[in-house]
């Protein structure tokens, strides 16, 4: 059935397309992640990273190309701050939520655009950032001021580049192009960390039972959230008969599925945004003379104290469960659409009560949803903590664990969909 079933892939001709387009974007992906800037000191790149763990975060965040000091070497981190920063002003500014919510897709490419335009300074600020803090750790030498244009001018190009080709992959490819991306960052390690694991177990054999507990938690954490990712909260809808000369239409029943986890991964994305970017300033105002620079050893120390970092991704993760769900979901635009379309929910009536129930019953999901997200996003740490595997970095914090089930996921089904719709 599965030989089946990728044969088929391959000789739907739009299908196949879509695959050969999301495979050539990240091949030429992979090839611009090992073209790095210029004067980089490998060997003190590696110490930096076994020294500055809030890093290790930010490599996986920009899909394994900060580690390489690349050209994309922020990957699409400033692009998705700039979402999370105008999500956020969504929240203060009407104007901006109108456009958001209620201009249907036209305002939602132009939220989009807004969002492209922010990403140029923040790319411009982040990539001068980075910059000097490498310096400054002797990662990377002097730098000419033109050098030191040049790359920063290089690196926002290589963040916008990504951009469009993560865009490129939304309009022509398969799956959610920012999300692939990171996805391929991930997976770039695994023949690294197989390598790791392999000459762990040959020179050190009483690390089996180790690995084995390892791995069998890692499978229960999989099986946990594809089984959370795909469970639902189906609401009974009915719509009402009408009669149009002899002919009767409606009263056909259907159901409106809630997802207990209705954010997906995106919560865990924008806590990380959120918590690594502080600790990033920081670090560039490390040795500072003045309150200035013992603010940022305080919050650099915060930021690798593990119990106090873990506490604050856990409350930012459960947070922003909520504050993401209320942005992409707005009951009283479900309501007013199954007004429209002449259906109800049984023993509730249209409008404001209706929205009542849908915001009730969301309400008392979100908490699991929230609560789940955020044992997953540590989870994985913890037991590697726990285990002492040092291998398999991609499972820090649990981020990459959860981008790579859901992108499978997604893929999976936008796949299956089409095998579907061929079949019909």
């Amino acid at each position: 059935m599965f030989l089946k079933n990728i044969i088929k892939i391959f000789k739907i001709r739009d299908l196949r397309n879509r695959l050969l387009v999301v495979i050539a974007v990240l091949v030429f992906f992979r090839i611009m992640a090992n073209i790095p800037v210029p004067g980089v000191d490998t060997a003190q790149l590696k110490n930096f990273f076994d020294q500055f763990e809030v890093f290790g975060l930010i490599n996986v965040f920009s899909g394994g190309t900060l580690q390489n000091l690349s050209i994309i070497m922020l990957g699409l981190g400033p692009y998705i701050t700039a979402t999370v920063v105008l999500q956020l002003l969504s929240m203060i500014f009407p104007q901006l939520e109108k456009i958001y919510k209620e201009e249907g897709e036209a305002g939602r490419e132009k939220f989009n655009q807004y969002g492209r335009m922010l990403t140029v300074p923040l790319s411009i600020f982040q990539s001068y950032s980075m910059l000097v803090l490498f310096q400054k750790q002797g990662v990377i030498g002097e730098m000419s001021a033109m050098l030191a244009f040049s790359s920063v001018i290089t690196i926002t190009a290589g963040t916008l580049f990504l951009m469009w080709l993560g865009e490129l992959i939304d309009e022509r490819g398969i799956g959610n192009g920012t999300s692939v991306l990171i996805f391929a960052g991930i997976i770039s390690r695994f023949p690294q960390d197989f390598l790791q694991t392999y000459l762990g177990l040959k020179f050190n054999p009483s690390q089996i039972l180790s690995f084995a507990a390892f791995f069998t938690s890692i499978l229960l954490i999989i099986f946990a959230v594809v089984l959370i990712t795909q469970a639902k909260r189906n609401i009974p809808i009915s719509y009402a008969r009408r009669v149009r000369g002899r002919k009767m239409y409606g009263g056909a029943k259907s159901q409106l599925p809630l997802n207990i986890n209705p954010g997906g991964v995106m919560p865990i994305i924008f806590a990380l945004s959120l918590l690594t970017f502080p600790s990033m300033i920081a670090n560039f105002f490390v040795g500072s003379e003045g309150i200035i620079g013992q603010a940022a050893q305080k919050v650099v120390e915060l930021s690798q104290n593990y119990f106090v970092y873990s506490a604050f991704y856990f409350v930012l993760v459960f947070a922003f469960t909520f504050f993401y769900t209320m942005v992409v979901f707005d009951p009283k635009t479900v309501a007013d659409n199954l007004k429209k379309m002449g259906g109800f929910i049984p023993g509730c009536r249209p409008g404001e009560p209706t929205v009542k129930f849908i915001s009730y019953t969301l309400n008392h999901l979100l908490p699991i949803g929230a609560l789940f997200l955020g044992i997953v996003a540590l989870a994985p740490s913890l037991i590697g903590k726990l285990t002492g595997i040092a291998s398999f970095e991609f499972l820090v914090g649990g981020t990459s664990l959860l981008i790579l089930v859901s992108v499978i996921l997604e893929t999976y089904q936008q796949i299956n969909a089409y095998l579907q719709m061929q079949e019909l």
